[in-house]
């Protein structure tokens, strides 16, 4: 992968081109990134590149890494979705989540807010790559959106808890540490959306979020507690509860 960056030739042409002798200067480059590999850095971070739902986004430092996981969230949203609708992604990041919905979904209305002007940068870098036309707010939460409702509001919020050990550990020692952990009990971002996803949820709308491997009951209790009904978790690939979502009740305020 480092190879091909540096050659600008995809995994074909460096078969094709296997006699090739590098520069000086493509030797340097390839021994730069080699030695940025081998201190940890993440792949995704040296070429700026990573594959989402089938498409590549541009990613640097000051986004969290898009990881096949986070596919389950554009699915759930992307089938919950009515003709037309509205959807909101919170903490977009990279914009990965929104991209991938507006992608799938021309007829929807795509909106995406992160409180981070760098990621929302990069977040519309890649829906112009893409081109799928997305309102991005920068935003604490939802403090920017005024009255503005939604069919389905997404989240793949900060959920690890502060002081786990991975933190420390590979890919993630490189990664924003805000769009990681909430500081706190890995809980409290999770809480933020749900106490204030009523006033910008439609009845009827789906709220849909990815938590921790571990946090599925809790954040079931926290959207009943909250009189979410149809209270539901759904597993990864690896078959562990990635995601959990509820539906806002039509007769609620």
């Amino acid at each position: 992968m480092l190879l091909g960056h540096v050659l600008k030739l995809s995994r074909v042409q460096l078969i094709t081109q296997s006699e090739r002798t590098l520069t000086a200067s493509e030797t340097q480059q390839l021994s730069a990134e080699f030695k940025r590999r081998i201190d940890g850095e993440p792949i995704a971070y040296i070429v700026g590149e990573r594959e989402f739902y089938g498409l590549s986004f541009y990613v640097t430092p000051d986004v969290l890494i898009p990881r096949p996981e986070t596919e389950l969230l554009v699915e759930l949203a992307a089938e919950r979705l009515p003709k037309n609708g509205r959807v909101l992604d919170m903490g977009t990041g990279s914009g990965a989540i929104a991209v991938a919905i507006a992608h799938i979904r021309p007829d929807a209305e795509v909106a995406a807010l992160d409180i981070s002007h760098a990621a929302l940068e990069i977040a519309r870098h890649n829906a112009l790559r893409h081109g799928v036309t997305i309102n991005f707010l920068q935003s604490d939460w939802y403090s920017a959106l005024a009255d503005q409702t939604f069919d389905v509001v997404v989240a793949n919020p900060p959920y690890i808890v502060e002081g786990d050990v991975h933190l420390s550990q590979g890919d993630l020692r490189f990664e924003p540490a805000d769009a990681l952990t909430d500081h706190a009990d890995g809980l409290r971002a999770l809480c933020s959306i749900i106490d204030g996803t009523m006033r910008h949820l439609t009845p009827g709308g789906w709220l849909l979020m990815e938590h921790g491997y571990d946090q599925s009951a809790a954040v079931r209790d926290l959207l009943i507690a909250q009189g979410f009904h149809d209270v539901q978790s759904w597993p990864d690939l690896a078959g562990i509860a990635r995601a959990t979502g509820g539906i806002r009740p039509i007769n609620r305020p």
